[in-house]
């Protein structure tokens, strides 16, 4: 009894059963933009006589929402206009699933196109599925290197690279193109820091950042140079310095051509006033025109020579000839 029962059991598997014969590939992952092929191959037995009928659905993530029918062969014709956001992206493989290969193509790849597919093949009384993960990362691109710091010896500063696009997980990779200095471990992620730099450190460095589909990389050229401190320095005394003095100059005022007048005349008639005769001949002959006249003109009246203190001297009148009178 159980001999004719695993008989039964063995018949039905051989001769009733849809059988897909692809490679077990739970997940393919590719680049937005490329093209990808989601295997689907298949054998039928020969008791299987209903019609053939190849169908892909996308799996929603969220439960609550319907299947969706990308494309389909069934009654010897081909439906691939179901899912709109694939339309003209998608077709079979093989134009003829009768041959066993249900596979799609599915070219310009895009983002949205991420999901769970799944192949199923029918001819009654057999069925069969096979479900794929389909993963389109975005390749690294518009990679940029800059620098952040000063770029004077004994300062810290830090190379950056970033990728305007790029899937994560994204990995990095500094190399310098120049000279023999080695770079530190943190080489290996989108900033790298140099701490207290020297010449030796310019040249031009190289970063390449990269996922699974793909890579970019950016070039920045550093140039370490001595501090300028010393010269700074200098110049802003330089510039004080002047500015200070031009403002001392500015501030001082004109010496006045009449008050020096006014300061000769009057020391002048001082003297004169404490002098004897005798020694007031010299004088009598000394022309009053070496203060200029204008000046004169403009002095106040001789001040009372015996209020500063004077003795008053009488000075003989003299004739023309010279004779005292």
């Amino acid at each position: 009894m159980i001999n004719i029962i695993s008989s039964l059991l063995h018949c039905s598997i051989t001769e009733y059963g849809v059988t897909i014969t692809s490679t077990n590939q739970p997940m393919v992952e590719k680049a937005r933009g490329e093209k990808v092929t989601l295997p689907c191959t298949f054998t039928v037995s020969q008791e299987d006589q209903g019609p053939l009928d190849v169908e892909w659905v996308l799996i929603p993530t969220d439960n609550q929402k319907k299947e969706q029918t990308i494309i389909m062969y069934s009654v010897d014709r081909i439906y691939n206009d179901y899912y709109e956001a694939m339309n003209g992206r998608v077709q079979f493989t093989n134009p003829d699933p009768r041959s066993g290969d249900g596979s799609i193509n599915i070219v310009n790849l895009k983002s949205a196109d991420t999901g769970t597919y799944q192949c199923r093949v029918k001819k009654a009384p057999g069925i069969e599925s096979l479900k794929i993960r389909l993963i389109v990362l975005v390749k690294p691109a518009r990679t940029k290197c800059y620098i952040e710091g000063s770029q004077e010896t004994g300062r810290d500063l830090t190379l950056k690279c970033v990728s305007q696009e790029g899937s994560p997980l994204l990995s990095y990779n500094w190399r310098k193109l120049t000279g023999t200095k080695e770079l530190p471990a943190t080489s290996l992620l989108s900033e790298l820091s140099l701490k207290s730099v020297s010449e030796e450190y310019s040249g031009t460095y190289n970063c390449v950042a990269a996922n699974r589909v793909g890579a970019d990389d950016c070039f920045v050229v550093l140039n370490v140079t001595p501090r300028k401190y010393l010269l700074k320095t200098v110049l802003l005394f330089l510039h004080f310095y002047f500015c200070n003095r031009k403002k001392q100059v500015d501030a001082s005022p004109p010496k006045s051509r009449t008050s020096t007048a006014r300061s000769y005349i009057g020391s002048n008639r001082s003297s004169l006033g404490s002098m004897s005769p005798s020694k007031m001949e010299g004088y009598a002959t000394t022309p009053y025109n070496q203060v200029p006249s204008e000046d004169l003109k403009r002095s106040p009246a001789a001040p009372n020579r015996s209020r500063m203190g004077a003795v008053p001297v009488m000075i003989p009148a003299q004739s023309k000839d010279g004779s005292i009178v």
